[in-house]
């Protein structure tokens, strides 16, 4: 008998639980990137984007790279291995472990064989995770500069900030890109753990308040 790969799409199966879980934290910087690689057609990425509920989100963008085929899947995995996923997910590092490996066609995995897989898992879910690194200072103000005449726009609608505070900020700092520097900096207080700069660069990359590429990419970059 000749000896095929296992799927792509096997092992997204496999792992699809896990994986929801972990990408539900933010389902939109997934989705984005997963369209800026062609992974989806435009009608199952209008279908994905509809969805409200971030599990349901992954839930969807899964099932579409499946139904979509192995070139798919073979691209959604060398996504959720990208250093950028890992910055925003770090709990993703077990994708690092996880190949398309070789199986007899036609042939069962043998209870030995569950085992070492079964051991492989609990390695990688025991491993100690590193907390994602929280967007600096520096790249704060390189964004501010960025930023024009939107910026409440870009604080109600992207940043999640009430108008109050913005008024508030706008009285407090009379210069253009002080107040906007000042308006990061309290949406990475209120994110605390979650304010990475992979995750600042999705929010900003999103619907009528996008920020052209060239000003945020740098966000995406490793320190």
């Amino acid at each position: 008998m000749t000896e095929e790969p296992v799927s792509e799409i096997q092992l997204l199966r496999s792992h699809k639980i896990a994986l929801i879980e972990i990408l539900s934290a933010d389902a939109d910087f997934v989705l984005q990137h997963a369209d800026s690689r062609h992974l989806l057609s435009h009608r199952g990425y209008q279908l994905v984007k509809a969805c409200r509920i971030p599990s349901e989100k992954v839930t969807e963008l899964l099932d579409h790279v499946i139904q979509k085929g192995p070139e798919a899947a073979q691209g959604l995995l060398k996504l959720l291995k990208d250093q950028a996923l890992h910055e925003t997910f770090p709990k993703l590092e077990f994708m690092k472990y996880l190949q398309v490996s070789k199986q007899t066609s036609g042939t069962k995995e043998t209870p030995r064989k569950r085992k070492q897989t079964l051991h492989l898992q609990e390695i990688i879910s025991s491993k100690k995770i590193e907390g994602p690194r929280l967007v600096g200072e520096k790249q704060l103000m390189t964004v501010a500069r960025a930023i024009g005449k939107c910026w409440r726009e870009i604080g109600r609608l992207a940043l999640n900030i009430h108008s109050v505070k913005l008024e508030q900020i706008e009285e407090d700092h009379p210069l253009h890109v002080e107040r906007v520097f000042a308006m990061l900096r309290y949406w990475r207080t209120c994110q605390r753990e979650k304010a990475t700069a992979a995750r600042l660069h999705s929010l900003l990359s999103q619907e009528d308040w996008a920020l052209p590429p060239e000003s945020i990419d740098f966000l995406l970059e490793p320190e």
